[in-house]
């Protein structure tokens, strides 16, 4: 079972990209889901996380008020709109999924896979390359 990611591309800087993860039905309402991305050279970081029911969501710093993570219900799909888009942005995009017990359970999965090392989350889908250039 994988999770699919889609929606990358080729932007210039100032631009928006929208990221779709596609969810198994069994996963998509009872796991925390979250994107993760990782540049040639660096380390994976947490994006943006989303809980299961409760609203909960988590955003790295450098993208708080440009990125807005979100489900769809009706299609079980968890959304990234990438606005004001800037260089260091480019990555591969990967989405992955992990049910986990509150508190913070967004917080939690999108720390606990960031950094160097190379655990990943239980269900952790193929990337989609995104590349912000002029």
């Amino acid at each position: 079972v994988q999770l699919q990611a889609s929606g990358g591309g080729f932007v210039q800087p100032g631009g928006s990209l929208r990221l779709s993860c596609a969810v198994p039905r069994f996963i998509f309402g009872y796991y925390t889901i979250g994107w993760f991305r990782q540049a040639p050279g660096k380390e994976r970081e947490g994006v943006s996380c989303i809980s299961s029911s409760d609203g909960d969501t988590y955003y790295t710093y450098s993208v708080k008020g440009r990125f807005t993570i979100s489900r769809d219900n009706a299609k079980n799909t968890v959304d990234l709109q990438m606005n004001s888009l800037e260089p260091e942005d480019s990555a591969v995009y990967y989405c992955a999924a992990e049910r986990l017990r509150p508190p913070a359970v967004s917080r939690r999965l999108c720390t606990a896979y960031s950094g160097s090392h190379e655990y990943t989350a239980p269900y952790w889908g193929q990337g989609t390359l995104v590349t912000v250039s002029s």
